[in-house]
């Protein structure tokens, strides 16, 4: 494991995302942005130790598994950009990428990970022996039956596929507790599937779980679903409210607080318990994105990473300004047809 590697794969994935988040602020890129900052020592510490024929599936948010994957970023911008010579052709937006030469398919559909990654997994048992398919997916998708069914299929049928669920506590607006009964790992050990928990804001730590993993399935031992914890930087996307009003409370909460109090108020509708208990989820809401875990620089996983690498921190600025001036000329060569 080299841990300098990895901080450039992290740290350039990093710049690459902060740039679309500019293009879309500047509204060069429409529709939802799906960032995954804070992810980026999930995905460094599986993909860098992909092979040529291994195949991945990916979410709504895969743009950091494409760039470290090494497919062509400048391709990968203009696809946003939703430009005809983008990947794929501008018709895919961020979140539906494909690039046939690196088996590497990303879905907007929640869940649809598992299916495809099963599909890899088994196209390699007879195509490309030794070989292995990842998903990457949230921790709501262990709600849709696809992935549910994806689990049992790959232990069934014993396939070389690691689950990489990157679980950060939100499912847009929802928190698990609410959504799921049980513990994940007991869920997933029910359906046969060897399951281990990871630090997912250490890359270290995914690496090493990775590692198993992937030699696991290479070797013939099935399937491992890989539990990471982490925090999306920016929620569950760019503008999301909630930390809109946790960032900026004197601007964002009138626009909440007036039209909430107009509806309980109003004559007619729920009675007064039903409106009591829905000021209560309000309130619960916010206040529990008010204590918000992205203050805390210990979950960053690249200020983490920074930190262990302080050590070298001439080289360490060396990597830092490679990686600035890599996206710096991505950047002017995606927009060089857009700003004239």
């Amino acid at each position: 494991m080299d841990l300098w590697m990895l901080y450039a794969l992290m740290k350039k994935s990093r710049l690459f995302e902060e740039a679309v988040a500019q293009l879309w602020q500047r509204g060069l890129i429409s529709g939802e942005m799906h960032l995954g900052t804070g992810e980026e020592a999930i995905i460094a510490g599986i993909v860098s130790q992909l092979m040529p024929g291994d195949a991945m599936a990916v979410d709504h948010r895969g743009t950091a598994a494409f760039l470290m994957r090494g497919i062509d970023p400048v391709a990968l911008l203009r696809e946003m950009l939703g430009r005809e010579d983008g990947l794929c052709g501008g018709r895919g937006g961020h979140m539906h990428l494909y690039s046939k030469e690196h088996l590497a398919a990303s879905s907007g559909i929640v869940g649809a990970a598992g299916p495809r990654a099963v599909g890899f997994a088994l196209a390699a048992q007879y195509l490309r022996p030794a070989s292995v398919a990842i998903a990457f997916f949230g921790e709501g998708a262990m709600n849709q039956g696809m992935l549910l069914e994806s689990l049992n299929l790959a232990a069934v049928w014993n396939l070389p596929v690691i689950f990489v669920c990157k679980d950060d506590g939100w499912a847009i607006i929802t928190q698990p507790q609410e959504a799921a009964r049980g513990d994940m790992g007991e869920r997933v050990h029910g359906l046969g599937v060897n399951y281990v928990a990871v630090d997912g804001l250490d890359v270290d730590a995914v690496w090493s779980a990775g590692s198993q993993a992937i030699e696991r399935a290479r070797t013939g031992g099935g399937p491992t679903f890989l539990h990471n914890r982490c925090v999306h930087l920016e929620g569950h996307f760019l503008g999301y409210e909630l930390l809109r009003v946790t960032r900026r409370p004197f601007q964002e909460l009138p626009k909440l607080t007036v039209p909430v109090l107009r509806s309980f108020l109003r004559k007619g509708g729920g009675s007064l318990k039903e409106r009591l208990a829905g000021m209560k989820m309000i309130l619960s809401k916010l206040w529990s994105t008010m204590r918000d875990p992205r203050e805390d620089e210990n979950n960053d996983p690249i200020i983490r990473l920074r930190q262990r690498l302080m050590v070298d921190p001439g080289r360490l600025n060396e990597v830092d300004q490679n990686a600035l001036t890599e996206i710096s000329a991505v950047l002017s060569a995606a927009l060089v047809e857009v700003t004239r």
